[in-house]
């Protein structure tokens, strides 16, 4: 065991130290897109919760989705913005697993993608029955439980982190305290712990993908029976901004997480640069996307403009 385990100090060291050149560039510019995301998701947040005609599952459950972008954003980019200034960051181990703690449960995100489709999914498939179904309680019980469900799969995986002993090698190649990178601290066997990773990965990651997946495969062979062309188009457009979201956040968790543990230090490298897209450009495209291909907010935006 380790002595004084508490006072251990992790020194995280950016990934981006090669670019110290442009470390005021890129200060800049991760500041306004780290502005950009808390206006436009707090924005979003706000003219869904005191406008009536906004207040539908949809709407709804993109304003969580907002939420949980914000949590996310500001757990980490302070930190790099600190990081890109002074190079690297002294952080207390408790300070790291706190971090982590909170990194770990705005992965409900996945859970409310996997809710937004099956909203769309119940308005193209069964339509009259809409309305029946999604009813404002059965909005906020889905909401509730996936924000309970985060909750508490990350704090069983946060104890058997706190059991870990972290002693010798104290330091992070990362602009964040991710999971594998402060776990390969760890003097402890991390067997029990891989696997719960792993399991929670499958609850929170894995599965509401698969449901994604089959909701969109009905969705499609619903408006692929339709005869009209206009009607078509119309209809996959209501689900349009969902699914670009999916594909993006999916497809960078997939490249972060699902390669192999043993790796090179470019490929190192290349998911850290790749960490940024569904950290920061994710949360950034996510108001831009649904405010843009929809009429409802861009007319609310233009009455309080007015």
């Amino acid at each position: 065991m380790c002595t004084d385990n508490n006072t251990v100090i992790t020194n995280i060291l950016l990934s981006f130290h090669d670019f110290n050149k442009f470390k005021i560039p890129l200060f800049i510019l991760f500041l306004l897109l780290y502005s950009v995301i808390l206006c436009g998701n707090v924005l979003i947040i706000f003219l869904v919760s005191f406008n009536k005609h906004l207040q539908i599952p949809m709407f709804f459950f993109l304003k969580h989705v907002g939420l949980a972008d914000v949590l996310l954003t500001t757990d980490i980019i302070p930190m790099m913005l600190h990081i890109i200034l002074n190079e690297e960051m002294i952080i207390t181990l408790d300070g790291c697993k706190c971090q982590l703690y909170i990194f770990g449960i705005s992965t409900v995100q996945c859970l409310l993608l996997a809710v937004m489709s099956y909203d769309r999914y119940l308005a193209i498939c069964y339509p009259l029955h809409y309305i029946s179904v999604m009813s404002p309680d059965v909005c906020l019980l889905l909401v509730v439980g996936c924000w309970l469900l985060a909750f508490v799969v990350q704090t069983g995986e946060m104890i058997l982190v706190y059991q870990m002993d972290f002693c010798g090698f104290n330091q992070i190649d990362h602009f964040f305290c991710d999971f594998g990178p402060l776990v390969s601290l760890t003097t402890s066997d991390t067997f029990v712990l891989t696997f719960v990773d792993l399991v929670y990965s499958f609850i929170v990651i894995t599965f509401p993908f698969i449901f994604i997946i089959g909701t969109y495969v009905c969705i499609f062979i619903t408006i692929f029976k339709m005869n009209s062309k206009t009607g078509r188009k119309k209809t996959f457009s209501t689900c349009s901004s969902h699914l670009t979201v999916v594909c993006t956040y999916y497809g960078t968790l997939s490249i972060v997480y699902m390669s192999p543990a043993e790796e090179s230090s470019s490929t190192a490298k290349m998911k850290k640069f790749v960490s940024l897209f569904y950290i920061i450009m994710t949360p950034f495209m996510n108001p831009i996307i649904y405010s843009l291909k929809n009429k409802e907010i861009r007319e609310t935006v233009r009455k309080y403009i007015k």
